[in-house]
């Protein structure tokens, strides 16, 4: 794979930050793993290169933005490798490299998730673009990812009574609604919901409702329970 025409490429290089993102490189050539780590490098991203699917399923996975460049020319070994990864790493987005044209192949890797399908020898703009709509993807799954682990740890210091009350606010019920479904004085529905928000850090309502449906809350009947 000729490297002469990236280095007049006009990508913007990757600005370097302490979360600088990862290009992961799978492939059992090792003149193929290196003209790839030139490409990435060349235009200002990490890379990390692996000979085999084995060595690369034993590192841990990344906290930063990160792709897999993966050479499927094993055939069907190579689309199980993606199948699996796109179970135990989801937040990795991958591009599949083949030495020859299998439609059939193209097609379950695009199904399986795939960013993109290319044969060699592919354009250099065409893995670019993949790499670049790869990271950007990584990143955005790897910050819901934080937003939920965040979320889930303010629901974690709610008391049992304050999840309660949090249900059924989101679900659209008034103070006195909920209290009339809990059995408690619209008074400390009131007090349960202000601590709530706060330890929730809601601002609103509708930001409450948003939280309550990514947690999935479920249905609460709480009648005749005890404050």
């Amino acid at each position: 794979m000729s490297l002469v025409p990236i280095l007049s490429q006009s990508f913007e290089p990757q600005s370097e930050s302490c979360e600088s993102p990862i290009v992961f490189v799978v492939d059992g050539v090792a003149s193929e793993r290196h003209s790839l780590e030139l490409l990435i490098s060349c235009n200002g991203w990490h890379s990390e290169l692996f000979s085999s699917a084995e060595e690369f399923l034993s590192h841990p996975s990344a906290p930063v933005p990160n792709c897999l460049i993966l050479e499927v020319s094993q055939g069907h070994n190579g689309l199980e490798l993606q199948k699996k990864l796109a179970v135990e790493r989801p937040e990795m987005p991958m591009i599949l490299i083949t030495p020859h044209c299998d439609v059939r192949m193209a097609v379950e890797a695009i199904k399986a998730g795939a960013i993109e399908f290319l044969t060699k020898p592919f354009v250099h703009d065409l893995l670019l673009t993949a790499i670049k709509q790869s990271l950007e993807r990584s990143r955005l799954a790897l910050a819901r990812q934080a937003e939920m682990r965040a979320l889930k740890e303010c629901y974690a210091t709610l008391t049992h009574r304050e999840r309660q009350v949090m249900a059924l606010v989101a679900s659209g019920r008034l103070n006195k609604e909920v209290g009339g479904e809990l059995g408690i004085s619209e008074i400390t529905v009131k007090a349960h919901r202000g601590k709530m928000m706060q330890k929730m850090k809601a601002d609103s309502l509708a930001q409450l409702v948003k939280m309550a449906a990514r947690l999935r809350l479920p249905a609460q009947k709480g009648h005749g329970l005890y404050d």
